[in-house]
């Protein structure tokens, strides 16, 4: 979390240019392709985010709070959450 707007901004417009860490940028490539497809996940990918300097406790964290950010969504689009 942050307060930085203009950090915040950077992020929605292209986070790959974004004011960010190269261990940042590598977390967010892992939880886009989570996202976007969870099965296309496997070892290599957790050896980019070891070569990044993130442990396997880390690594399992990362997975945790990105799926049930995923999870918990998907159940209020579901449920029309937010719509009028």
């Amino acid at each position: 979390m942050t307060l930085d707007e203009d950090l915040v901004r950077a992020l929605q417009r292209d986070y790959k240019s974004a004011p960010i860490t190269a261990q940042e940028r590598v977390m967010l490539e892992y939880v886009i392709k989570l996202t976007k497809d969870a099965t296309r996940i496997g070892r290599e990918d957790h050896s980019q985010l070891r070569a990044a300097g993130f442990e396997d406790m880390a690594i399992l964290q990362i997975t945790l709070i990105a799926s049930w950010f995923n999870y918990i969504n998907r159940v209020a689009d579901a449920l029309g959450v937010g719509r009028a």
